[in-house]
C-alpha cells in the first residue's frame, strides 16, 4: 500500500505532525474496520469489524488477534470510568458494557418505552456519563446491521446519566439527519458531534449539569474539502490535547484547529471510517479503513482518555 500523504493546509499543522509521517498497515482483509479504542493498562488497541460481525485487538508485540465473533455488529467502543467496555450494537440497537469475565451488561435499549434506531459512537465524561449518536445506520444496511422497521422518526444523541437510569436526549430532534462520530474537548467544556449525511461538525457547549447548550455549526460541507476526488463522509472523530478537532472523511482524515479552521490532512488508500491516539506516549494515531488498519506518527497526544491504567 502506498505511503499515507500528510497535506499541510496551514503551517500549523506541522507541529502536529511531520510532514513526511509514513502509514504502517497493521492488518487487513476486514469487511468494515470500525470503533477503535485504545486501552493504557494493557497497550492494546481494540476495534470492531461490523460487517465481519467480529471484534479484534492489536498489541506491539503480539500483533493481531480475534477475540470475539459475532459481536451483534458491534461499532463504535469506549472504556467507562470503572475499566468496562462500552459498545455501541448495531443488530441489537443498544449500547451495553462489556467485563473481561464475559459478562455483558445493557446500559441503553430504550427512549420513553421505544427502541432505540442503532447506536454508533460512544464517549464518556469524567463525571462518569456516557454519550452517544443514535442514527438508523443498523436497521437499513444490511452489511453493518439487521435490516428491520424503523421505530422513531428522529436521530437522536443521548446520555446516560453517571449512575446509570434511563436516557436523555441531549440535543433538538431536528438537529441531526445522521449523527455519527463525537468527542470531547479536552477540558470536556465542548462536545463535538458530526452528522454523515450532512458532512458537517457541530459544536455544543456542555453545561455543568451534563446537558448541552444550543447548537453552532463547527465545520461545515466536508465534502468540498475534497480536491481530489476521492470519496467519504464524516464519520469517527477524536481531540488532541491542544483542542484540535480530527475527523474521518472524504480522502482519509481531516484536522480542523479549535477555531474551526481546516489546517491539515492525511490521505488514505481506501476509505478511513474511524480513528483512535494510543501508543505507548499517546501519540500513535491508529486508522480503521474499511479493509484494513493502520498507524500514524504525530507530534500531539490525546486529549484525556479514561481508559483502564
Amino acid at each position: 500500500m502506498p505511503a499515507a500523504t500528510v497535506l499541510i493546509d496551514d503551517p500549523s499543522f506541522e507541529k502536529l505532525i511531520d510532514a513526511n509521517a509514513k502509514l504502517v498497515l497493521l492488518g487487513e482483509g476486514y469487511q468494515a474496520a470500525e470503533g477503535p479504542v485504545w486501552n493504557r493498562r494493557d497497550q492494546t488497541l481494540i476495534f470492531s469489524d461490523i460487517a465481519g460481525d467480529a471484534r479484534w485487538k492489536w498489541t506491539a508485540k503480539g500483533g493481531m488477534e480475534l477475540i470475539a465473533e459475532p459481536t451483534f455488529k458491534g461499532n463504535g467502543m469506549a472504556y467507562d470510568l470503572d475499566g468496562g467496555l462500552l459498545c455501541c450494537e448495531q443488530s441489537t440497537s443498544c449500547l451495553v458494557k462489556l467485563f473481561d469475565d464475559g459478562r455483558r451488561e445493557i446500559v441503553a435499549s430504550h427512549d420513553n418505552g421505544v427502541y432505540l434506531n442503532s447506536p454508533n459512537d460512544v464517549i464518556v465524561r469524567k463525571d462518569g456519563s456516557i454519550y452517544f449518536t443514535d442514527p438508523d445506520y443498523g436497521r437499513w444496511n444490511d452489511w453493518i446491521g439487521t435490516k428491520r422497521s424503523f421505530v422513531r422518526d428522529y436521530k437522536g444523541v443521548y446520555r446516560v446519566p453517571p449512575n446509570g437510569g434511563p436516557v436523555e436526549l441531549v440535543v433538538a430532534k431536528d438537529d441531526f439527519v445522521e449523527p455519527n462520530g463525537l468527542t470531547f474537548s479536552p477540558d470536556e467544556s465542548i462536545i463535538y458531534i458530526n452528522d454523515s449525511e450532512r458532512n458537517d461538525i457541530s459544536a455544543f457547549d456542555v453545561k455543568p449539569d451534563g446537558k448541552l447548550g444550543k447548537r453552532r455549526l463547527f465545520a461545515e460541507n466536508l465534502a468540498k474539502f475534497d480536491v481530489d476526488g476521492l470519496p467519504g463522509k464524516v464519520d469517527g472523530m477524536e481531540c488532541d490535547e491542544k483542542g484540535n478537532v480530527w475527523v474521518t472523511g472524504p480522502g482519509g482524515v481531516v484536522v480542523f484547529n479549535p477555531a474551526g479552521k481546516r489546517i491539515g490532512r492525511i490521505r488514505t488508500a481506501g476509505r478511513c471510517l474511524s480513528l483512535a491516539f494510543g501508543g505507548p506516549n499517546l501519540t500513535t494515531l491508529f486508522l480503521t479503513c474499511i479493509n484494513s488498519f493502520h498507524s500514524i506518527e504525530t507530534k500531539v497526544k490525546s486529549a484525556p482518555l479514561h481508559d483502564p491504567v
